[in-house]
């Protein structure tokens, strides 16, 4: 059995934890804050946490106890609660490996009690004392991104644990819709485009007012907003993400997985988030010339322009980021370090160490 955390943040943990669990070997038991999916592939396998953000900042002194950790504030009693049903269910379940998706702390609590660990690595700077505690610790690490765009810095006894997984979605091998032909391929012209502005759970640097201006500034195309305040949701958004002439997004993990997906032209406005993980992506596409990107979001009378760079660019070179098979990779990875392997699998024809940037 594999024991899988699944940080509560955003919508991409939940994903990339059913991705790679319908595809384990062995049992996953999941545990979050976040209440059991319905299509959580090994049913009733999860541990539901008790919160340890709730209740009033004031009293939660140093969280990061002098800089050693990311959160454990004190005295909280759903810390408290939540690190005893992971430390009860692992030495109820004794499992073979906890994946920590992500949380520091929870990966030291169980390579602490003796179980193995593997950790979702993410970009950005992770040279600070916590990230270097878990990574460090880690038998495994798993790099959803291609092993040809590195992630810059990274100590070599990183990179021989790691396996590059490239990313991966909930939509590998699912058939694109017929709207989704290039028209531009065939001779036709679509009169308005469509844009799919996708915005994301975990908060959003754009205002409802630069989007307004965008769309104002662009009368050949027609924008549909997913995520957000002001957008709608959608349990399945792929027949969207198949029906866009262009995609406009942020540098999220999950929201690039499912663009790539469905290998779509792409506009990429990375935002502000801890440890420079969206800015570090965005570098990594255009070091890959895979999509249009911007390092802000673009004065209104730039998005024409960059709408019509990305369309003409296409979607084809989406394959080097996303193969379509990360997601058994990783799943396999698991498998292997769960039954005592040290050395990582890799991808048929993958280098041995990345390639400098």
């Amino acid at each position: 059995m594999i024991g899988y955390y699944v940080h509560h943040q955003g919508s991409g943990h939940l994903n990339r934890a059913r991705t790679i669990a319908a595809h384990c070997p062995l049992r996953v038991t999941g545990l979050s804050t976040l209440p059991e999916p319905p299509d959580w592939p090994w049913p009733g396998d999860w541990v539901r946490l008790p919160r340890d953000d709730d209740g009033d900042p004031a009293g939660f002194g140093d969280v990061t106890a002098g800089g050693r950790l990311h959160w454990a504030p004190v005295g909280h009693a759903g810390l408290r609660g939540r690190m005893a049903s992971i430390a009860r269910w692992i030495e109820a379940a004794s499992p073979r490996l906890l994946m920590s998706d992500v949380s520091v702390e929870v990966a030291l609590l169980a390579r602490l009690l003796g179980t193995p660990v593997a950790v979702a690595a993410m970009r950005g700077d992770r040279t600070d004392p916590p990230h270097r505690t878990a990574y460090d610790l880690a038998d495994l690490l798993l790099a959803p991104w291609p092993a040809a765009l590195p992630e810059p810095g990274w100590p070599s006894h990183w990179q021989a644990k790691t396996v590059h997984t490239g990313a991966f979605s909930r939509f590998d091998g699912r058939p694109r819709a017929a709207s989704a032909v290039d028209p531009g391929r065939t001779g036709r012209s679509r009169t308005p485009r469509r844009v799919l502005l996708l915005m994301g759970a975990g908060g959003s640097d754009v205002s409802p007012g630069e989007v307004k201006a965008a769309r104002a500034a662009t009368p050949g195309w027609e924008w549909t907003t997913l995520g957000g305040p002001d957008g709608g949701w959608s349990a399945d958004p792929w027949p969207a993400l198949c029906a866009a002439d262009v995609v406009v997004t942020h540098a999220g993990q999950n929201a690039l997985a499912e663009c790539a997906a469905a290998r779509r032209p792409a506009v990429v406005v990375p935002q502000d988030r801890p440890f420079g993980e969206q800015t570090a992506t965005a570098r990594a596409l255009t070091c890959g010339d895979l999509a249009v990107v911007t390092p802000v979001w673009p004065a209104p009378e730039t998005w024409p322009a960059l709408l019509e760079q990305a369309h003409e660019r296409g979607g084809d070179r989406w394959s080097r980021w996303s193969p379509g098979d990360g997601a058994a990779l990783a799943a396999t990875a698991l498998a292997e370090a769960a039954a005592g392997g040290t050395t990582p699998v890799r991808r048929p024809g993958a280098p041995d160490q990345p390639a400098a940037p």
